[in-house]
Parts: C-alpha cells; structure tokens; sequence
C-alpha cells in the first residue's frame, strides 16, 4: 500500500471544525484585547488624587501597550487560522511545506496552523 499524500475529506472536515472552533475563540479574544485598548471611559483615574494619577496613568499606557502586543499576536494567529482552512478548501492542508509529508495528526491537533513537521521545524532553527 502507498503512502498517503494527503487527508481523507472526513480528515480534513474534523480539522476545520477544530480550527474553526479556535478562530472563533481567537476573534473573541482578539475583541477583547481591542476592547482593552480603546477603552478610555473605564477604570481610569478621574477620581484618584494627582500623585496617584501620575502612577496610574503611567500603568494605564504599559497595560495599553501590552494588550496592543498581544492583540497584533491574535491578529497574525488569526491569520495563520485562516490560511490554514484556505489550506484544506485547496486540500493541501497538513503537508509540510518543506518536505512535502504529511504532518503528523497528533501535531495538527496541537498546532493547527502548522505547516512544517516537527523535523523541519528543528532543521531551520
């Protein structure tokens, strides 16, 4: 018997609802972060007394920028979730881009927008 070259339709459906489960959990998250970011009615310091507010303000722009870091990392995963199902629309998802075999399922399962195997991985490194 031949070795497979690529996921069985049934195979690459459980994937997609796999990662379309996590795009939806990321775009929350990411609307969060968002929410985080341009809140400037909130939990400020309009009631504190002015050498608090110099300190809090100060924390306010750190936190801010913090969740802006972390709202461009849920962006780009975001994206890598979105190439991943144009991946299985086109049926190549799960073949690694390197050495054209299939990822391991353990390692999709895991890493959904993965597209190298774990070995190509540790050889470009």
């Amino acid at each position: 018997m031949s070795e497979k070259t690529r996921y069985s339709d049934v195979e690459l459906e459980e994937f997609k609802e796999l990662i379309l489960e996590k795009l939806d959990k990321a775009k929350k998250d990411y609307d969060l972060l968002k929410g985080t970011i341009t809140n400037s009615n909130g939990n400020d310091t309009e009631d504190t007394s002015p050498t608090f507010k110099v300190l809090e303000e100060g924390a306010a722009t750190l936190s801010k920028e913090e969740a802006g870091r972390l709202a461009q990392r849920q962006l780009k995963f975001i994206q890598h979730l979105q190439a991943a199902l144009a991946r299985i629309e086109n049926k190549t998802y799960g073949i690694c881009r390197e050495t054209g075999q299939l990822i391991p399922k353990e390692r999709l399962r895991a890493v959904p927008h993965a597209t190298l195997s774990i070995e190509a991985k540790n050889e470009n490194k």
